[in-house]
């Protein structure tokens, strides 16, 4: 029996240069709300949109980390979406911020755009269709 509830916290992505990754996700209008290290010289930092409760938390292992493993594009994470107004506004400004425009997908009610960061991560940035632009 489960007592209580379930709440979503945070999506936790590794990532290969911490730096790196800060000035992309600050681009994209993240903030920092707290970070740390971790006892095997790792660090760790989460991120908030303003006005909004989800986290996302970026790991940084260094070599010879217990956690450290073999670096792979996105490192195996999915997705992670955004609701936008202009889907096409967004893909640019992430590909000034040093992402890499993937796909775009056009549906009748809305506008879909994936962009990667600079690690592969994919961010689908979800829009509304009459902003739909051509994306270069």
């Amino acid at each position: 029996m489960v007592h209580g509830q379930i709440r979503f916290l945070y999506a936790g992505i590794e990532v290969a240069d911490l730096e790196r990754s800060l000035r992309f996700y600050s681009g994209l209008g993240f903030k920092v709300v707290i970070r740390g290290k971790m006892e095997h010289g790792g660090e760790w930092v989460h991120l908030r949109m303003p006005h909004q409760a989800q986290r996302l938390e970026l790991n940084y292992y260094p070599a010879g980390s217990r956690f450290r493993r073999p670096y792979r594009s996105g490192s195996e994470l999915d997705h992670l979406g955004f609701k936008v107004g202009d889907a096409d506004a967004w893909a640019r400004k992430a590909v000034r911020l040093g992402g890499r425009i993937v796909d775009r997908v056009d549906e009748e009610h809305e506008w879909l755009v994936y962009v990667t960061d600079p690690d592969g991560i994919w961010l689908e940035f979800i829009g509304d269709p009459s902003l739909r632009k051509t994306v270069r």
